[in-house]
């Protein structure tokens, strides 16, 4: 569990170190549990990025990651010619103490925050995300081959007639699952989900896999993807480009009219894939019928509308058993040619991407189910219970609304049906983003366990073997049981090295969900930096003990003070989760509309401040 360490009580330790706390209390319902630390095993941050700031005799590092509480103190014969406002990287070379800030030396500029790039840049460099690939890597890479040979084919389940396909994103360079669907004369469902064999082509321990699994995963940023295999596996013979022998690993369900998997089979394979589909025009023919949509696609029309069929099945089926669905807007974030944003907007999340989602979900359960009961080592997606303690709190905060939990057991039903029943209301957001906060974090295992989110008992990730390492891991071991190679011996060995590849791989996700989350941070202080003194429409979105927070239609969320709220004295009701001003009682409540000017943006912190100039929707009577 989390402890909270007082600022007087952190005793010169960073960010990241391994420490040893000591507990002064214990937690309560609302209060975490606070402690002091005592000593610190091993320091985290060697080098940190910050922007350096020239004092004349000296200099000073602001690091960019604000967890990081001390400024770096550069004396003058460690700034390495670095200029005033530059990003750069310092290694420490002194620890903080008592009333002193550590020290460190510049070893690496990477250029003004204003540089093209730059910005993104130092977000990678803080989080220690892999760029470039090895020469040894990149030419094993270069040296795989363009097509399939007869030798390739051997032992595998020939479905190059079949009718693939695969549907992504307009943008996406690679393509890694592709589908196929039939009906059967019982009425059943025949879904095909088909994934590149990538493990085909990186052997492990070869360099290919050992820089896969440093990189874990590939990372998405706004501009750039840093790729877990080099681009010329990933877009070339892993990629399940159209009308292309491709070597797959197929996963054949059979569905009947409840979403139930009534059998199934586990094969290599080999596929040619009929057609390339873009997101778009499959939803813009499922939602609308668009003639556009359908003349594009008209050689897949009757698979398409089968899938649409076993979608429904499959997502009623989820929604029976508990799943739970949440249901927070993403955010397209639109960059110049010199990496300015330019247009922040909602990003469309329709009905194919959900289709496909289904789909992925079933074969990901039906394939962890089949490796549970097989009793081989075997690496799960795990998902436990949620801390009682917290559970308990939320359902204190809920029912401020009005909401309980009912039941003393913990099931994901009821979080099910609290997120229906607050569909649509104005503290949606608020109580779904507590929720998800109060839920455990899902992680890779070696140990099986449920699912809790997806009210699933088994679960695994298959799907994405060129961007996941866990994906390429499972199919190595899929492929070995298959063949009958999964010896006493390998399984011997698969024990020791799972535990170890869940516990890293679960942290390169972390990360890169977290570098992730600070570009788009960035560049949405970026773009309200530009747009000082504009008004727009928002939402009240939370209150706190220090103002509220409006989020606009666009996705972009900003603080408003009680130091800009001059009309009145405000106060925060902890009891009835809104803001009242002492002398007119007005309220602000979640959900409120307003109108607001944005009044300050601060880029280095990711910090947007609005004002509020109109009230369109709240409250002024109690």
């Amino acid at each position: 569990e989390d402890v909270f360490i007082p600022a007087e009580n952190i005793n010169s330790a960073m960010n990241g170190d391994i420490v040893i706390a000591n507990i002064l209390r214990r937690e309560e319902a609302n209060r975490k549990m606070e402690g002091e630390i005592i000593r610190i095993i091993e320091r985290a941050n060697t080098t940190i990025i910050g922007t350096f700031e020239d004092n004349g005799n000296f200099g000073f590092l602001i690091p960019d990651d604000h967890r990081i509480a001390h400024d770096i103190f550069i004396p003058k014969a460690q700034t390495n010619g670095a200029k005033d406002k530059q990003k750069v990287i310092v290694e420490i070379i002194k620890w903080p103490e008592f009333r002193r800030n550590p020290e460190g030396k510049v070893v690496d500029i990477l250029g003004y925050l204003t540089d093209k790039g730059i910005d993104i840049l130092s977000v990678i460099k803080q989080y220690k995300l892999p760029e470039d690939f090895p020469n040894k890597v990149q030419q094993a890479a270069l040296n795989m081959p363009d097509t399939i040979t007869d030798k390739d084919l051997e032992g595998r389940l020939d479905l190059r007639d079949l009718i693939t396909f695969t549907i992504d994103g307009a943008d996406a360079k690679d393509y890694d699952d592709a589908i196929s669907i039939e009906k059967l004369d019982n009425g059943n469902y025949k879904l095909g989900v088909h994934i590149a064999d990538v493990s085909h082509y990186v052997k492990e321990n070869s360099p290919l896999d050992k820089e896969a699994y440093l990189r874990g995963n590939s990372v998405y940023l706004i501009d750039r993807v840093l790729p877990m295999l080099p681009r010329e596996l990933s877009n070339g013979i892993c990629s399940l480009n159209p009308n292309v022998d491709r070597l797959t690993l197929s996963v054949f369900m059979d569905i009947d009219k409840n979403g139930n998997v009534t059998d199934h089979k586990i094969a290599e394979s080999v596929i040619k894939s009929k057609k390339r589909c873009v997101y778009d025009d499959v939803s813009d023919f499922i939602e609308d019928d668009d003639e556009k949509a359908k003349e594009k696609l008209k050689e897949i029309l009757p698979q398409l509308k089968l899938m649409v069929e076993l979608m429904e099945i499959l997502r009623e089926k989820r929604e029976r058993r508990g799943s739970i669905d949440f249901d927070f807007p993403e955010t397209f974030i639109e960059l110049d040619d010199n990496g300015r944003p330019v247009d922040v907007r909602k990003a469309d999340r329709r009905i194919a991407n959900r289709m496909i989602e289904e789909f992925m979900l079933v074969c990901n359960e039906t394939v962890a189910e089949d490796f549970y009961w097989a009793e081989v080592p075997f690496l799960y997606r795990i998902h436990e219970e949620p801390n009682q303690e917290k559970i308990e709190f939320f359902n204190k905060f809920i029912h401020n609304f009005g909401y309980t939990l009912k039941g003393k057991d913990i099931h994901p039903k009821e979080f099910q049906l609290l997120t229906k029943e607050i569909k649509g209301k104005r503290e949606e957001t608020v109580i779904s983003t507590l929720l998800l906060r109060s839920l455990r974090k899902a992680v890779y295992s070696e140990v099986p366990d449920i699912h809790f989110g997806l009210a699933s008992k088994y679960y695994c990730h298959f799907t994405s073997p060129i961007r996941r390492y866990p994906d390429l891991v499972i199919h190595r071991i899929i492929k070995a049981y298959l063949k009958g190679q999964l010896s006493l011996q390998r399984q011997d060995r698969l024990e020791k090295i799972l535990p170890e590849i869940a516990k890293h791989t679960s942290m390169t996700e972390r990360r890169a969900e977290e570098a992730e989350r600070e570009v788009d941070d960035l560049k949405m202080a970026q773009y309200m930096s530009e747009r000082i003194g504009e008004e727009y429409i928002g939402i009240v979105s939370s209150v706190t003990n220090f103002g509220l927070f409006v989020q606009l239609e666009n996705t972009i969320e900003g603080l408003v003070h009680f130091n800009v709220m001059d009309d009145d004295f405000y106060r925060f009701d902890e009891e009835n989760y809104y803001i009242i001003g002492e002398r007119t009682n007005k309220i602000y409540r979640l959900g409120d509309t307003v109108k607001i000017e944005v009044i300050g943006a601060d880029v280095s912190k990711r910090n947007i401040d609005f004002r509020i100039v109109d009230d369109i929707k709240s409250t002024t009577d109690l």
